[in-house]
């Protein structure tokens, strides 16, 4: 699920994208494109869910070595650093991340017309994970009054320049389907802000590396 990132009523009905997106107003990183297109992004033959009504797909090119991004993304621990909606992030096994792995992670959920201010207690499982390629993960986001059950999809694919990442999410949940297009609205600007937040980092590793290190 994505993390939050506002304090508005948008922000609070939907949480970071299973793992992680983030939520909330956050501009979309340049190149990026959202889509509700029926074709869905796979990691190993497995997608998002088919029947969830409230989903997104967005993608962008990243401009930084495929194993920068990549670590990024799978060391999980680390989110907090570069991702300010992630308050704590644990993994739940030992190891590099793989098919199996399991983390826990927080993140603060402000308060709606009809839920509290709460903090979402996110529990994440890789079901699907190839290296340097896609990585789909499942798992609940709980909170005081709110619950969310997420399917989340990344691919990694080298182009020219870089890295062109894709990722789509699927939500369901009470809370999430009693308005779908807010829902939907919401799940695309977390999946557009952590792309934007992996894209601004890795980008930003890659200029501070010696050039014969490249």
């Amino acid at each position: 699920m994505s993390s939050k990132r506002s304090t508005s009523v948008h922000a609070a009905l939907l949480t970071v994208p299973l793992v992680i997106g983030a939520l909330g107003t956050a501009a979309a990183p340049a190149g990026a494109v959202g889509s509700n297109s029926s074709k869905s992004l796979t990691c190993r033959g497995a997608g998002v869910d088919p029947d969830a009504l409230v989903r997104f797909r967005t993608e962008t090119v990243i401009h930084a070595p495929l194993r920068t991004i990549w670590k990024l993304q799978t060391d999980v621990e680390r989110w907090p650093s570069w991702q300010a909606p992630v308050e704590s992030a644990e993994r739940l096994d030992q190891g590099p991340l793989r098919k199996g792995s399991a983390f826990r992670w927080t993140t603060p959920a402000p308060a709606t017309p009809t839920t509290p201010a709460t903090t979402l207690e996110i529990t994440s499982t890789v079901e699907q994970f190839k290296h340097h390629s896609c990585i789909r993960w499942t798992g609940p986001a709980v909170g005081d009054g709110l619950r969310i059950d997420g399917v989340h999809v990344w691919t990694f694919t080298e182009v020219r320049g870089g890295v062109l990442v894709r990722t789509e999410e699927t939500h369901t949940g009470e809370q999430v389907e009693s308005n779908v297009p807010l829902a939907t609205e919401i799940l695309a600007d977390g999946l557009k802000g952590w792309l934007r937040d992996l894209k601004t980092t890795a980008e930003a590793r890659d200029c501070e590396r010696p050039r014969g290190h490249r």
